[in-house]
């Protein structure tokens, strides 16, 4: 522990807490189109989900980056919202600030990154995504479901990112996981 300049009674220095690392290059091209959500920490803004969460990311005609999220919910009907994305971190790309209009924290165009692709299977099939505070998590994929040798490296990667598996509980998806279990049960 430090001690801030002062000598006696002055307060300790706070630990700078950093956020996840990025992976070193995020590929946009191959990032674009559809990933599945097969786990996650709940978020207020999913807990309407029930079912089948996907997030798609394509190229807007300005340039930018559209997101469409859409999930199938507890009363069996789609729910779907549509936001941007823009990338804060040029030599990675893999920090971006997302938002959606008239979601409460995330109504802003622009903004500080919250969105961090901190790992990807080499081919691009999964990716975990986080936030800089470590407070929200997804693991995203191609397909419904993973092979368990990509499940391992995914847990492996949310502990490299400095989070508990157990807090991320796994998404029903059709041809996937039925089940809602924390992941580090699954």
């Amino acid at each position: 522990m430090t001690l801030a300049a002062g000598g006696i009674g002055a307060a300790p220095a706070r630990a700078q807490v950093t956020g996840p690392a990025p992976v070193q290059r995020l590929e946009l091209e191959r990032y674009l189109g559809t990933w599945r959500q097969l786990a996650a920490i709940p978020q207020y803004f999913n807990l309407v989900c029930a079912r089948d969460t996907q997030a798609n990311y394509s190229l807007d005609p300005q340039g930018g980056i559209a997101v469409r999220n859409s999930c199938i919910t507890w009363a069996n009907t789609l729910n779907e919202i549509n936001g941007t994305a823009v990338v804060n971190d040029r030599e990675t790309g893999a920090q971006l600030h997302v938002s959606f209009p008239g979601v409460p924290t995330q109504d802003r165009q622009e903004g500080p990154t919250n969105y961090i692709v901190t790992a990807l299977g080499p081919d691009y099939s999964w990716a975990l995504v986080t936030d800089p505070s470590r407070i929200s998590g997804f693991v995203l994929a191609r397909a419904a479901a993973l092979e368990e040798r990509a499940w391992g490296e995914v847990l492996a990667a949310i502990t490299a990112a400095g989070q508990n598996p157990c807090l991320y509980l796994t998404s029903p998806t059709t041809g996937g996981e039925s089940r809602i279990v924390p992941l580090c049960l699954r």
